[in-house]
């Protein structure tokens, strides 16, 4: 005869707990994230001074070939660039931390008010730009994915190489050629036509947002100019990150379609389609938002040449402007301002990451 001897299960380890997503754990990870932006904006303002300085002072850089010896000296000593290089930057930190980013030499305009008016212009079409990858990049990476190995699908992954490939001024120079130049469709450059900015100019409390202000005007035909005026940096600019969001979202589609719960769906004869449309949609979207904080500081820097191309008055047309005049402080600020942006985005896309996606651990 057989006995069968009958264990009592062991109870659960004393130091084996299950994790749960606590307030504290939540509120400990914002905290450390926060705390981690003060070095980074740290780093990257100081490797701006010193990067900046290693041609000498902003004064002889600007001014050298248009002053006597005499008067150049006298506005070195009235700048306080003739002190030691480590007090300057340790005044320099103290302005950066406190708001002041000092004067610019060639407009002899505060940096502060250069960064307000023309940052709005910049924000203003990246908010733009990431309309047109978001509209672009992820429905046809579903479509890539729902196609996938057939013509349709290699059709896009080249598409999608072709976006982050392609040069911004290139793709820019092409757009103003083919629908401002040949079909007469779209502004060639600036914000707005003329009529539109005076129109704008006249508001009492005009906000600097060109599409709030048009539509502030009460003019259908302002607000029409200001968008026909926004498509084609938006285009160019945007494109560039639409070719990144359609191959994220190709290859995690096709991903979550491999799933368990997927094959049981399937198994239920759900169609491909509602398959891609309803089950592998959303997750597929959780790795677009962790890089978007890396994207934002892609089209902060594509963004120099786009304006430029477009004659857009953002940062980054005034920094090539104040590249070309060598005003040094003008430039500091900007970079510095766009340093704060970068990290403030990436600080926020990791929170909501934590938020939506449970595989991160806090």
């Amino acid at each position: 005869m057989t006995t069968v001897s009958m264990r009592p299960t062991a109870p659960p380890a004393a130091g084996r707990k299950k994790r749960t997503s606590s307030g504290g754990g939540i509120g400990r990870y914002v905290l450390i994230r926060f705390l981690l932006i003060i070095p980074t904006i740290f780093i990257l303002v100081s490797m701006v001074f010193w990067l900046m300085r290693l041609t000498g002072d902003p004064i002889t850089a600007a001014l050298g070939g248009r002053l006597g010896p005499d008067q150049l000296a006298e506005r070195i000593h009235a700048a306080g660039y003739d002190r030691p290089i480590l007090v300057q930057y340790v005044e320099y930190l103290g302005q950066i931390f406190t708001g002041n980013f000092g004067t610019t030499i060639s407009t002899n305009r505060p940096v502060s008010e250069v960064l307000m008016t023309y940052g709005l212009a910049t924000f203003e079409l990246v908010f733009y730009s990431l309309l047109v990858a978001f509209i672009i990049g992820i429905p046809l990476g579903m479509v890539a994915a729902y196609f996938r190995d057939k013509p349709t699908d290699a059709f896009l992954r080249v598409f999608a190489i072709l976006c982050y490939a392609t040069p911004v001024f290139f793709s820019g120079l092409l757009f103003k050629l083919v629908f401002a130049v040949w079909l007469q469709v779209l502004p060639v450059a600036g914000r707005a036509s003329t009529g539109a900015e005076l129109q704008m100019q006249l508001l009492p409390n005009k906000t600097g947002l060109y599409t709030i202000d048009a539509l502030m005007t009460g003019n259908p035909q302002v607000l029409a100019d200001v968008l026909s005026h926004a498509v084609l940096p938006s285009l160019a600019l945007g494109l560039l990150t639409a070719g990144v969001f359609l191959r994220l979202v190709r290859t995690n589609v096709i991903g979550t379609l491999g799933t368990d719960y997927v094959d049981a769906a399937r198994s239920r004869g759900v169609s491909e389609f509602r398959l891609v449309r309803k089950h592998a949609y959303r997750p597929a979207l959780i790795p677009i938002i962790t890089v978007i904080g890396l994207q934002i500081a892609l089209l902060l820097g594509g963004a120099v040449l786009t304006e430029t191309t477009f004659e857009w008055k953002g940062l980054g047309f005034m920094l090539s402007e104040f590249l070309k005049a060598r005003d040094f402080v003008a430039v500091q600020g900007i970079v510095a301002l766009l340093a704060v942006i970068v990290a403030l985005s990436n600080f926020i896309v990791d929170i909501i990451a934590a938020l939506i996606d449970p595989r991160v651990r806090y």
